[in-house]
């Protein structure tokens, strides 16, 4: 196998420093796997003849990639636990030799040092990384229903002590370089052009030593103790699962993980970490966490519009200066790099949305992950006007301004006469059909649909709504700007509440249903967390704004029929005044000591409902979440969505799907659908014609299909 071939390379220097070469041939990142172990260990069996070494410096030869990880589908290939065990051993091997080596090694970190990279370099003796934005270090195994398999559960413990080490495992969360080096998991931090001779400097000058952490007084009085050791992961256990409900198995095996090898030694608990590691890819829970991974993956590589290319996007205009317009020339300018160009009525619109930028940036200069020279640098990216000037200049107009048909058709006209010909018109509607707004445009062609979800600086998808006339070019186009913006996109035909909010609405109003017929709000909403949604649907009614939901009812019921028809009771809080959480009077208490907490119990006697619990949680969340089902087997039918796999993104990024299920469709597959037919008709002849099962739901399950038939 010639060099080029390989991924693992080894060159020696005059100095004695031997650098292994990580360039995994053919690929942007660099991603471990199981067929590059016979040429890691031949390369370490080099180093260990080697007489006159004097340290080894392990780098990447890909800029902005250290390792991101081993290749997920190594699990996937797994048949059985005892297959994925042998891996996580095999990986454990491999790191312990490096550890091993008689001279320090140092590992020098440029990018994403993540999972098995990260097990990697703190198997090394010593860790540089760089200061550039794209290095990146943790271990997001639990994101995907694991464990870190290769020595992580034991090592990252051992070198900054149990209790920093345990969030870090158990949320997955990714640190910067300044915090790797605060938490000690990393010795330096340099610029990129002086990693390699920091990392030779570091193997000259170090040992060949294994770190371990430097614990306080009272640290060593718990870490160091059975007793305290104990108190340690009882508080992780109870915290870990005031989030999880119990629904991801993955978090109590890590403690128990790094809880038996604090009992019982390094060596011991490696063997425990492969043997947990191999039980959880074997659990549905990892499955489905998988396939999210898989199908994110697979979306990152896609234009929207087959071999259509998108067009360069060099500067944005966004009409609209309020919240959602604040979030999308933010997302613009500070995820997307691009100039956006803010048009308002009103100088306090253009002033408000600066100022949401400038909020979120100026909380990263406090935490110090940003200097204040790039959050200057960042503002000047967005500017703001009164009239359309600037706007003979951008590629692309987002518009964000009332949910008014004939002020959305005003707006088509002004940029079709103030902008390019070629610019495209993209609204961010949530319930008005794409078709109308473009029914006047002289160039139909160019406007699109571009749904953001609030808050747009934190929620990860967005809908890119095509109607009958909308180029492909415009379509590939909108989906590349929107993965700028750190956004995942699902391509959805016009209709109302186009997909996501589809889904959501006849959810809603059955849990709405629910509490009108006396369940209490509270037990509904935890019955839907349990299940694992993040909020429960009264509470989401509140942060959505009672007011919108209330609007965009009628608006689905008219085009779409009665299974959308909203109780009509819910016009009485409105007749109160409450919209929810925006002006503090909805369904929860937003004044009392728990803001938000603690549900308003006045809304009851406003209602005419005596609150009292007569369902189990199951019950409940079965009830409101087989019409969710139901209504996303009628989006594909009409071809709303283009896929299942779509179907499931939009709901699990769109509306918080509990990810562990694996979105509506793999859901259904994993019930059978012949079980949620029967259950659907079960609650029809019980509770209306608004279960019956969608006919295409129906057919598949007569044909004993399902919807992703290759698993």
């Amino acid at each position: 196998m010639s060099d080029s071939q390989r991924a693992f390379t080894l060159e020696t220097r005059e100095d004695g420093i031997a650098v292994i070469h990580i360039d995994v041939p053919g690929e942007s990142m660099n991603t471990l796997k199981a067929s590059f172990a016979d040429e890691v260990s031949k390369v370490l069996a080099q180093l260990e003849r080697e007489k006159d070494l004097q340290g080894v410096v392990v780098i990447s030869d890909k800029p902005g990639s250290f390792v991101a990880g081993a290749d997920i589908s190594m699990i996937d290939d797994c048949e059985t636990a005892a297959d994925t065990e042998s891996l996580a051993r095999q990986g454990q091997a491999m790191f312990d030799r490096i550890e091993q080596l008689k001279v320090p090694v140092v590992a020098a970190i440029d990018g994403a040092c993540l999972g098995g990279g990260l097990e990697l370099a703190m198997a090394c003796h010593y860790r540089v990384c760089t200061d550039s934005d794209k290095t990146v270090i943790g271990l997001p195994e639990v994101q995907l229903g694991l464990l870190p398999g290769s020595g992580g559960t034991q090592r990252l413990p051992r070198l900054i002590g149990i209790q920093k080490a345990l969030p870090l495992i158990l949320t997955g969360k990714q640190l910067r370089p300044k915090q790797a080096k605060k938490l000690g998991i990393v010795d330096d931090v340099v610029p990129a052009s002086i990693l390699l001779e920091a990392a030779v400097e570091q193997a000259l000058a170090g040992k060949a030593r294994v770190r371990k952490a430097k614990l306080s007084t009272v640290e060593k009085a718990l870490e160091k103790t059975s007793f305290g050791r104990g108190i340690i992961f009882k508080k992780a256990r109870e915290q870990a699962q005031a989030k999880a409900k119990g629904n991801y198995p993955a978090l109590d095996k890590i403690i128990d993980t790094i809880a038996f090898g604090a009992d019982h030694g390094f060596q011991e608990g490696l063997a425990y970490e492969a043997k947990q590691f191999g039980a959880l890819a074997m659990t549905p829970e990892s499955k489905q966490l998988r396939n999210i991974f898989f199908a994110t993956t697979a979306m990152k590589k896609e234009t929207g519009a087959g071999d259509t290319q998108p067009a360069k996007v060099h500067r944005v205009g966004v009409l609209g200066g309020g919240l959602m317009g604040g979030g999308i020339a933010y997302v613009t300018a500070v995820k997307a790099g691009i100039p956006a160009r803010i048009k308002d009525i009103a100088e306090q619109g253009i002033v408000h949305a600066m100022r949401y930028s400038y909020d979120l940036l100026n909380k990263k200069v406090k935490r110090k992950h940003m200097p204040r020279a790039e959050l200057e640098k960042t503002m000047l990216r967005l500017s703001g006007t009164l009239d359309y000037s600037g706007f003979e200049r951008v590629d692309m107009v987002i518009e964000a301004v009332f949910e008014d048909l004939e002020l959305k058709q005003k707006m088509v006209a002004d940029i079709e006469a103030a902008a390019k010909p070629e610019t495209i018109f993209a609204t961010n509607t949530s319930s008005l059909p794409i078709t109308q707004i473009a029914a006047k445009a002289e160039r139909p062609e160019n406007v699109i649909g571009l749904h953001y979800f609030s808050p747009v600086d934190k929620m990860p998808l967005a809908e890119i709504i095509t109607h009958e006339k909308t180029s492909d070019a415009t379509i590939a186009t909108t989906v590349a700007l929107a993965k700028r913006q750190g956004k995942t996109p699902i391509v959805v035909k016009d209709g109302a509440g186009f997909y996501v909010n589809r889904i959501l609405a006849p959810y809603m109003n059955e849990a709405a249903r629910l509490v009108l017929g006396g369940e209490p709000i509270e037990v509904v909403d935890k019955a839907l967390v349990k299940f694992g949604f993040p909020v429960g649907p009264m509470k989401l009614m509140d942060e959505v704004g009672i007011d919108v939901a209330s609007k965009v009812a009628p608006i689905m019921a008219n085009e779409l029929g009665d299974r959308f028809r909203a109780p009509d009771a819910f016009s009485k809080l409105l007749d109160d005044g409450r919209k929810g959480k925006k002006n503090k009077k909805g369904f929860y208490d937003y004044q009392g000591k728990k803001p938000g907490k603690v549900v308003d119990s006045s809304v009851y006697q406003l209602l005419g409902v005596q609150p009292q619990a007569q369902l189990t949680g199951a019950e409940i969340a079965q009830r409101t979440v087989f019409l969710m089902l139901n209504e996303a087997v009628y989006c594909l039918a009409e071809g709303i969505i283009r896929s299942p796999r779509d179907g499931d993104i939009g709901a699990i990024f769109g509306i918080g799907f509990p990810p562990f299920r694996g979105g509506p469709f793999r859901y259904m597959d994993s019930l059978g659908c012949a079980e949620v037919v029967g259950q659907l008709r079960a609650y029809s002849k019980q509770h209306g014609d608004r279960y019956e099962p969608a006919p295409l739901l129906v057919e598949m399950a007569n044909a004993g299909k399902k919807f992703y038939p290759e698993d």
